[in-house]
């Protein structure tokens, strides 16, 4: 098995009529995330059946990559554009890949 990475399944919703907007938001990170060291996969899904229901399915090559990632200046830029879009907090788990 190669080296153990951390994944990420982080969930967020966009208040009612935000949806468009806060898709757009998300969109805009996947490239410079995607550019980042120690990212493996970075990828945005929505909901069938809530449109305004996002899920980022994540994976990073170490804690310290997930770490220096949440710093990103583009992720800081997101956080504060997000802030008026989201609905409520958003569920962000972690794991560590075993098999």
């Amino acid at each position: 098995m190669s080296k153990p990475h951390v994944t990420v399944v982080a969930e967020i919703t966009a208040k009612p009529g935000c949806e468009e907007e806060l898709k757009n938001a998300l969109l805009s990170v996947i490239e410079p995330v995607r550019k980042e060291e120690g990212c493996i996969q970075y990828d945005l899904h929505v909901s069938n059946s809530e449109p305004g229901k996002f899920l980022f399915y994540e994976n990073w090559e170490s804690p310290e990559a997930l770490a220096k990632h949440a710093q990103a200046e583009h992720m800081k830029a997101f956080g504060a554009k997000a802030a008026a879009l989201v609905g409520g907090p958003s569920k962000i788990v972690t794991y560590t890949r075993i098999a």
